[in-house]
């Protein structure tokens, strides 16, 4: 597994994923399955995005994905 940040990516109007300086996942899509760090614990999850085209965690109550640490 891959530890990194995510980030969303104008250009693709997708989320990504940020491991390095250059390094990307390739944009994620809705059912991507990945853990993400809340409160020192990995907690699994998905990623969907919701009828206002507002991507989100399954299950994650979290406001913003933005700078998130997840791996997959």
């Amino acid at each position: 597994m891959r530890i990194g940040s995510l980030v969303y990516d104008e250009r693709s109007g997708r989320m990504d994923i940020r491991f390095g300086l250059e390094e990307y996942y390739g944009g994620l899509h809705c059912g991507t399955g990945m853990e993400v760090m809340l409160d020192g614990k990995w907690v699994p999850t998905r990623i969907e995005m919701n009828i206002n085209s507002k991507w989100y965690l399954v299950g994650i109550d979290e406001d913003s994905l933005l700078g998130l640490t997840v791996r997959i």
